[in-house]
């Protein structure tokens, strides 16, 4: 049986090189224990991961936050986007665009949200209003980023589909300077995950344990 814990010591095997296979060895390793969580589980570790992120100063001070709904057993976000509305944050959702980028609409609650499939990818909830375009992302003061990992450099694992690479690219090409931060299990931090020379560090991780900084991010 696949644990985070078993994971974590294969780093010889799974985190030392550098290439794409590497990568999804490891994506593949990471939502086997993911999907093997109990409901009651996700959904207390949602509610953990909520407060201590709350407590972060970047979001304490921040006006706009670029977001996202977790699906299935991923580390929960909605009481998360919901305590943010109610501190009169304004919070944008991505919503996926035919070429994987993503473009960005407002969230005001559950109410605000569309369950969307594309292709034979998972249906996604999206936000149901108005789309703002790509470039909205770059108002954020702050990012959260979805992922499977991230290590002791502050590099992430994302699942590979590129779109917050484009997202990341994005705010690097405008000036913008948001705070990134990834939300994730607390042993989804592994001392080093496969990285390529377009990955990105960020600044911190959100577990429900915890906030890890990564000063050199």
């Amino acid at each position: 049986m696949r644990t985070f814990k078993t994971i974590r010591k294969q780093r010889v095997s799974h985190i030392a090189g550098k290439t794409d296979s590497d990568k999804r060895r490891l994506r593949r390793d990471l939502l086997s224990v993911r999907r093997g969580l109990p409901a009651d589980v996700v959904r207390d570790r949602g509610r953990a991961l909520a407060e201590r992120a709350l407590d972060l100063p970047e979001l304490a001070r921040a006006r706009t936050v670029a977001a996202y709904v977790s699906v299935e057993t991923e580390p929960g976000t909605v009481a998360l986007l919901d305590a943010l509305c109610a501190r009169g944050v304004r919070v944008l959702l991505p919503a996926l665009l035919p070429d994987h980028d993503l473009d960005w609409g407002a969230y005001t609650g559950e109410g605000s949200l569309a369950r969307v499939r594309h292709g034979g990818r998972m249906a996604l909830f999206e936000p149901a209003g108005d789309r703002l375009g790509p470039d909205a992302v770059t108002d954020a003061d702050v990012v959260l980023l979805p992922g499977l990992a991230v290590d002791a450099r502050g590099m992430r694992l994302g699942r590979g589909g590129g779109s917050y690479d484009r997202v990341l690219a994005r705010l690097e090409r405008s000036g913008a300077r948001p705070a990134l931060v990834v939300l994730l299990y607390d042993a989804e931090v592994l001392e080093r995950v496969p990285t390529e020379a377009h990955d990105r560090p960020v600044q911190a991780v959100v577990t429900p344990s915890g906030v890890r900084r990564f000063p050199g991010a």
